[in-house]
């Protein structure tokens, strides 16, 4: 009785380890599973992180070269010189750099896009990236608005600049409409002459047709002391030359709150006053085209 006894306990005993290892090795090979998982799972999540990265760098580097070429398209837009024959010949290359940036910053910005409808660490990296773009394309805007408003010019104001009462060029950023001296002005004198109240007013005629414009008169002369009982100096005289020409803008229907008056004197030459020819450059009236600015 007591084998039997003893027989039943210990099958009973090896039935139970028997479950009990079945179970381990089931519950080891979903571990060993789940960590297989785990590797690949980390393995992708790598790859796809350093393909962002690539990605982000190529984005980078796209940027880069279109704030390079916006920069050129800039730089040759300033050098333009209305009495150069080749003129136009740049305003048609600059036209063509925009249309080339336009294209680029639409690829560039699909791009973008695209990066950022994925999920990961990339997303900071290419929301900043988004953003320089939306800076480049306010920028290329503002060059191709510049460039549009600058041919605008050229063409209306072709007759004198032709006939050498007016040059038209970029200057920091600014279209300057530029008027010899002499052919505004008598030596000392601060009374605009008959020529020169003829070209003011054709100049007067077409700046009141810009809307979101503010225009700077500003005087300059040449290093020469003034000899004028009038005048205490050459400040004194181009501010007064300034002051001149706003009046007769204003008689032309420019609005006055979009004019203003400036005196320079000898203080802002374009070249050196070493001889007659350097001197008679730098006795000029400069007309700047600023963007008219908001009241809060």
């Amino acid at each position: 009785m007591k084998e039997l006894r003893a027989f039943f306990l210990t099958g009973t005993l090896l039935s139970t380890a028997c479950v009990s290892a079945a179970k381990y090795d089931a519950a080891l090979e979903d571990a060993s599973k789940a960590k297989a998982e785990m590797e690949r799972l980390r393995a992708e999540s790598e790859q796809q992180k350093q393909a962002n990265a690539a990605q982000l760098d190529k984005l980078n580097s796209d940027l880069q070269a279109a704030r390079t070429s916006l920069q050129e398209h800039e730089n040759q837009l300033s050098q333009a010189n209305v009495q150069s024959h080749n003129l136009q010949a740049k305003l048609d290359e600059s036209t063509a750099i925009s249309q080339r940036l336009r294209e680029e910053l639409q690829r560039l910005g699909k791009n973008v896009d695209g990066l950022l409808s994925e999920k990961g660490t990339m997303s900071r990296s290419l929301e900043e990236a988004k953003q320089r773009l939306e800076e480049l394309r306010k920028a290329q805007a503002a060059t191709e608005a510049r460039t549009a408003l600058f041919k605008q010019l050229i063409q209306k104001f072709k007759k004198m600049t032709d006939a050498g009462q007016l040059r038209i060029e970029l200057r920091d950023g600014r279209m300057i409409l530029q008027l010899p001296n002499d052919v505004l002005f008598d030596s000392g004198q601060a009374v605009v002459k008959p020529d020169g109240q003829r070209a003011i007013g054709q100049v007067g005629g077409v700046l009141k047709t810009l809307t979101g414009r503010k225009f700077q008169v500003a005087g300059h002369t040449d290093n020469v002391p003034i000899d004028r009982a009038k005048f205490a100096s050459n400040w004194e005289l181009s501010t007064a030359r300034a002051v001149a020409v706003v009046h007769i803008l204003v008689s032309q229907g420019v609005p006055n709150e979009a004019l203003s008056a400036a005196g320079y004197g000898e203080y802002a030459p374009l070249i050196a006053n070493d001889t007659a020819e350097h001197k008679a450059k730098n006795r000029r009236i400069e007309i700047s085209l600023v963007p008219a600015w908001k009241s809060s």
